[in-house]
């Protein structure tokens, strides 16, 4: 059994880039994903926040 554990969190970044056509696909700057320890092709959760 694999249990998925939130390793590390940007709170309250934009995102970058996305490609619409390919689930999947978010882009984040390359400083905030060494500040949040996670590499390149690391699955990642993206919420939204709502004011």
């Amino acid at each position: 059994m694999l249990i998925e554990v939130l390793k590390s969190k940007i709170h309250r970044a934009k995102v970058t880039g996305a490609d619409l056509n390919y689930s999947g696909s978010t882009t984040i700057n390359e400083a905030w994903m060494h500040k949040a320890d996670l590499v390149e092709f690391e699955k990642v959760q993206v919420g939204t926040l709502s004011l």
